[in-house]
């Protein structure tokens, strides 16, 4: 997620490094990737930038490629010949020649690459990466031998991108014993827009509206632009007539997606059951065990596709605020629960032109419980990290999760949706507030007693004091009675939508 105070660095004006004027937000990506394309130096270096499908990665490089006359190549998913002929060809293009390269080997290609800048620092991008090392696993250490002191005084002072979509080989190419590890001068991924980002960018100016869209698309630039053809909802009377014709069309490309999300990662060969454990989280079940009875597997069956569906990047594992023995699974892209909740049990009917209404009016329920309540949750917890000010919860937060705590008295457990921990002054981290996220219902007294019931808790294990800050959180406002309880107790926060969009 990109934090807000990147927004306000300062960079070096003019020439190559000002950001195009159609970009919107990538202020941090664009300065950091045209200070490496800029670096001066006489040796070649190796930058990698990824990230999840959709972000803007290829756009972004393809901008800094074009403005300092760089050279891109885009590899496709080919075999190790087709591969060095087309780049070849891609080569010979760039450097004006009639007569295609004809490389026998990727050691012949690279070293040919590294020796293209010849007026100074130069750009050279190889997008879809990991297409070219699947079909040539060899290439990352033909890479590494290239950029060895030894070799360099052959090389001229290219930046070499390697930019790629798949998390878990990019995740791997610069850890631990890879090749290519230590040789990299930057490594950026490029994140979703954050959800106020994304209002901007959808620009959605009712915050109510904003959010309910964030539930379904989240922050992917892609699905604004080419997935809904810059379609998006005029406010809260055209929300359900927009989702029947944007998301819920089989016309429109944003109808697959979900699918497609899945069956484009190549870590991920068994899809029927990857989509059944995202099933099972988009149902509610956040722990292994849980999302094991839900398919009625055993827990030490789904270790493996958990694993792997986290290191892709489709779900993320947080650890419990209070009980560190104790984690949940969260579904990472909102599309893919939204299809889960909402498109996959009603495909069928979903398929035939004209039915999206109709679903989609039996399916509020489901939206709202499975989808809107719990991405309402992660908001509130991402504007407690990145946008409440540090008067909001008693000092400077570093970090915030969801929870649960144990009620032995009553024998139940208690879910606390935002848990805020961070430093008082006295330089130890400590419980700044607890909070409650409710989209739908009007919040009152009841819910602030129940945050105080759990303070009290907390205070029994020294986890939280009388000064931890109760923070209620609501999409639909707050009772006459709590608002005057707020105004007298420095200690209660109430957090509507508008706060959530506007305020610190």
């Amino acid at each position: 997620m990109n934090n807000p105070s990147y927004n306000s660095f300062t960079y070096p004006k003019g020439g190559f490094v000002d950001k195009p004027a159609e970009m919107f937000d990538r202020t941090f990506e664009w300065a950091e990737l045209t200070r490496f394309a800029t670096l001066p130096g006489p040796q070649a270096m190796l930058g990698v930038v990824s990230g999840r499908r959709r972000q803007g990665k290829t756009f972004l490089l393809d901008a800094v490629t074009r403005a300092g006359g760089g050279f891109m190549f885009t590899a496709t998913e080919t075999t190790e010949a087709d591969a060095l002929r087309q780049f070849g060809e891609a080569l010979a293009r760039y450097r004006g020649q009639a007569t295609p390269f004809r490389f026998a080997h990727w050691d012949e290609a690279v070293t040919e690459l590294l020796r293209l800048a010849d007026r100074g620092p130069t750009t050279a991008v190889i997008d879809e990466f990991p297409f070219l090392a699947k079909a040539s696993p060899a290439l990352p250490s033909v890479i590494q031998r290239a950029l060895d002191p030894a070799a360099q005084h052959t090389n001229t002072p290219v930046r070499l991108l390697l930019c790629g979509s798949a998390l878990s080989f990019m995740g791997k190419l610069l850890a631990g014993n890879a090749p290519l590890r230590g040789r990299a001068g930057l490594e950026l991924v490029v994140p979703t827009l954050d959800f106020r980002l994304a209002a901007e960018f959808w620009e959605i100016s009712d915050p109510h509206t904003a959010l309910m869209t964030n539930a379904i698309v989240g922050g992917t630039p892609a699905y604004r632009r080419e997935f809904t053809q810059g379609d998006t909802p005029q406010g809260p009377d055209d929300f359900d007539d927009w989702v029947a014709r944007a998301v819920l069309n089989p016309a429109r490309p944003l109808f697959r997606e979900a699918r497609y999300l899945l069956a484009e990662e190549p870590e991920l060969h068994d899809v029927a059951l990857y989509h059944s454990v995202l099933a099972a989280i988009a149902a509610g079940n956040a722990s292994r065990g849980g999302i094991a009875d839900y398919l009625g597997r055993k827990s030490t069956d789904l270790a493996h596709p958990l694993s792997v569906l986290q290191d892709v990047g489709m779900i993320t594992h947080e650890t419990d605020a209070f009980r560190r023995n104790r984690s949940a699974y969260r579904i990472a892209e909102p599309l893919v629960t939204f299809y889960h909740a909402v498109m996959r049990p009603a495909w069928g009917d979903l398929e035939r032109p004209g039915r999206a209404a109709a679903v989609w009016k039996r399916a509020h329920s489901a939206f709202r419980s499975k989808v809107l309540g719990p991405r309402f949750e992660q908001v509130c917890r991402e504007w407690s990290r990145w946008y409440a000010a540090p008067e909001t919860h008693g000092g400077q937060v570093s970090r915030v999760a969801g929870g649960t705590v144990n009620d032995p008295a009553a024998r139940t457990i208690h879910e606390v949706d935002s848990a805020v921990y961070g430093d008082t002054g006295d330089g130890r981290e400590a419980l700044l507030a607890i909070g409650e996220a409710k989209w739908n219902d009007v919040m009152g007294t009841g819910h602030l007693e129940r945050l105080r019931h759990i303070r009290g808790l907390l205070a029994k294990g020294d986890a939280a004091t009388d000064r931890t800050r109760l923070q209620c959180f609501s999409g639909a406002g707050f009772t006459d009675d709590l608002r005057r309880l707020a105004d007298k107790d420095p200690t209660v926060q109430l957090i509507d939508v508008d706060r959530l969009y506007h305020g610190t």
